[in-house]
């Protein structure tokens, strides 16, 4: 199926920052896993895919995190899904890990002389190219970044269903790490990067406003 153009700039005319939802409207089964689907087919890079995704559903969760996320506040109030995209860290993400063997023999089923020429490339990126081992938190950083391609498909996804979504990253980082390991979320190995709920808006956005196209892109 091929999408006229008309359509999919109004798709992405339709998705805007919801800040306000109607908690009567829920969102279908069928529907959520085609977001989480979304979610699931998403590139990243080296096909690592260092993240999690945390569906909360925990009304006591939620209640404690409402002082702590005040970006999240009015979605915690009506949205019918809210998700938590956690981001890889730690020494998982080192070359050589086993995280990243896993990934690559059991996800990626590549060949064992793949899995060495990639390992080493993989190595070389991390080290030389972006030097994410010299910055403070840098590998982290770097598995947050592919979140946010995860996160802009599912948003996507949702205005094709005509449900609405609002990415949020006002909350307080070591707070919420602090609760999620208190709900059993192994903090070790995951933080969060970003969060997004989904419904249905209870009020109409304003007229969208951005840069026009040439201030935007230059052509080299």
């Amino acid at each position: 199926m091929k999408y006229r153009a008309e359509e999919i700039i109004q798709i992405h005319q339709n998705r805007y920052a919801c800040k306000k939802y109607d908690p009567n409207k829920k969102i279908s089964d069928q529907d959520f896993q085609t977001i989480l689907e979304v979610a699931r087919l998403s590139p990243s890079s080296f096909g690592f895919e260092p993240w999690k995704l945390l569906v909360i559903e925990n009304e006591d969760f939620k209640k404690e995190l409402y002082p702590i996320a005040w970006g999240a506040q009015k979605s915690l109030e009506g949205a019918s899904k809210f998700v938590i995209l956690l981001a890889k860290k730690g020494n998982d993400l080192v070359a050589g890990s086993t995280f990243l063997k896993d990934r690559m023999e059991n996800v990626q089923h590549l060949p064992t002389e793949i899995q060495t020429m990639r390992m080493e490339k993989y190595a070389d990126f991390q080290k030389n190219d972006f030097a994410l081992l010299e910055q403070e938190d840098g590998l982290f950083q770097w598995a947050s970044k592919q979140c946010y391609i995860q996160l802009a498909n599912m948003m996507t996804c949702a205005s094709m269903l005509e449900i609405d979504s609002c990415p949020i990253e006002g909350f307080h980082m070591k707070k919420v790490e602090e609760l999620l390991k208190k709900y059993g979320i192994d903090t070790q190995s995951y933080g969060p990067a970003v969060m997004v709920s989904f419904g249905y808006r209870d009020q109409q956005p304003r007229p969208k406003t951005r840069q026009s196209i040439d201030q935007l892109v230059e052509t080299l």
